[in-house]
Formats: structure tokens, sequence, C-alpha cells
């Protein structure tokens, strides 16, 4: 037999060996590879998730503000309603009267107040029915998906509808002319 030297002693074999990884050690290094993107990548996430909650917070501590008096405000809107019931119902005697001038100040000033915090009617008679801004509550002759009565008046606190317009749709059966425009051909 012919005696070999050991491989260490070679040292082509030496530099050869020392390049080239054992392949254990490249499945440790693509394994840590592999894993260290994906904390990468969870870390993105929840950084991404982070900032996405603290700004949905911001905006609902916004809306917080903005809507605080909307209870307050709910319980208000009877008032208005009575005001405007009472106007309609006073006799023509008694509505140039300087009481009813002063109701009439009174009634000016809460609307006033209720304005600047943002509240605004919602216009009914006239407009498309809007099942966003009206409640339906009957069918009435006029044109069709057309506001024709406004029973009572909805409000928005700034965009945002707290009260819905209650109120009568036409169904589409248009009203009868008046006679005189048929008399005249």
């Amino acid at each position: 037999m012919i005696p070999q030297e050991p491989e260490a002693t070679n040292p082509e074999v030496k530099a050869e060996s020392a390049l080239e990884p054992e392949p254990d050690l490249e499945k440790i290094l693509a394994y840590t590879k592999q894993k260290a993107d994906e904390y990468l990548d969870s870390w993105k996430r929840a950084q991404a998730d982070f900032i996405n909650y603290k700004r949905r917070a911001e905006l609902e501590k916004m809306e917080m503000g903005v809507y605080a008096n909307t209870q307050l405000i709910l319980t208000l809107l009877p008032v208005l309603d009575d005001f405007e019931r009472a106007f309609n119902a006073i006799s023509h005697k008694h509505a140039k009267t300087d009481w009813m001038d002063g109701i009439r100040l009174v009634e000016k000033k809460l609307k006033t107040i209720l304005e600047a915090q943002g509240l605004s009617p919602i216009k009914a008679v006239g407009e498309t029915f809007d099942p966003n801004l009206h409640e339906a509550l009957m069918h009435t002759k006029g044109e069709d998906g057309i506001v024709v009565q406004e029973m009572q008046k909805g409000y928005k606190l700034h965009d945002k509808v707290i009260r819905p317009s209650q109120v009568a749709v036409g169904n589409g059966e248009l009203l009868e002319a008046p006679e005189n425009e048929d008399k005249k051909e």
C-alpha cells in the first residue's frame, strides 16, 4: 500500500475546504435568513398596525369632541318643534303682539346657539326622497319619489344625521289641475 498524507497536512486541500462551507452550515444560514425576514415582516406589520391604531384613536377622539353634545341637542329638538307648532297655531290677532315678538326672539336665540354647535336643518319638501335623510311615513298624491310634505323637521349635526325628516312621499299620482286652465281651451 502506498502511504497517503492526511488531508489536513496538504495546504491545497485546506484552502478548498475553507472556501466551501459545510452543507449543514449553509442550511442553518438559509434558515436563519428566512427567520430574520419573517421577523422583519412581522415587525413592519406591527409597526403599521400601531400607526393605524394611533390614527384611528385620534380620529375617534376628534369625533367624540365634535359630537359630544349630540344627546343634549337631541333633547332640545322637541323644544324647537314646540316653538314651530306654537307659531303655526297662533291666531293672526295674537301674532302681532309684543310678547309674541319676545317668544320669537327666544326661539331665534335657541336656533342660533344650536347652529353655532353645528346643527342644520335637513331640506325636505320638493327634494328627492333620500332614505339617509328622510323617514317616509306615508305615500300621497304627488310626483313620484319627491317629498311632498314634512311632518317633522330633520336635523344634521355637522355632516351626521341625528334625526331624519319625517315625510310624505309622492306616489306618482298627479294632483288634479285647476279647472280654470282646462276651461281656457
